[in-house]
């Protein structure tokens, strides 16, 4: 079992633009935590269940999560998280542009733990990061990393 500070943060994220509000967003808050990035459902699935580049790494400790990725959707890295043993327990925070009723409740349905709509300006986006890394960081206790049975 890896210890919870060693454990990264994943953002899953294709927006160049999100992505580096996210980064900078996270950086400020908890300089403490790794972040790992991926920019599609491909890269996230891999880095969560293996492939060559990234079979050695640690669960993260929370993934922050885009639905609109291109090659699998958010949705489906979601299913996969909640269908996998080592990956069940895994807090995901959806993060995404969709105003859409329906992506809130297929969220919560596919078990998200929280769903945040991203705020368009860096003020708003940077306390909402802060307020969740004070949560999922700080407060929240993170599961055990679990292998696959």
């Amino acid at each position: 079992m890896t210890a919870t500070s060693e454990r990264p943060i994943l953002v899953v994220e294709d927006n160049p633009d999100d992505m580096e509000l996210a980064l900078r967003a996270l950086r400020e808050h908890d300089a403490g935590h790794q972040i790992a990035l991926a920019r599609d459902g491909v890269e996230a699935s891999e880095f969560l269940f293996g492939s060559s580049e990234h079979d050695a790494r640690a669960l993260p400790i929370v993934v922050f999560l885009d639905l609109n990725l291109p090659k699998v959707s958010g949705f489906e890295v979601l299913r996969r998280i909640r269908s996998h043993a080592r990956t069940r327990l895994l807090p995901v925070v959806v993060l995404t542009s969709s105003r859409e009723e329906e992506d809130i409740v297929s969220s919560y349905s596919l078990g998200a733990n929280s769903y945040v709509r991203k705020p368009v300006d860096y003020v708003a986006f940077r306390s909402a990061v802060h307020a969740l890394g004070d949560y999922w960081l700080a407060l929240n206790e993170a599961p055990p990393e679990e292998d696959d049975e």
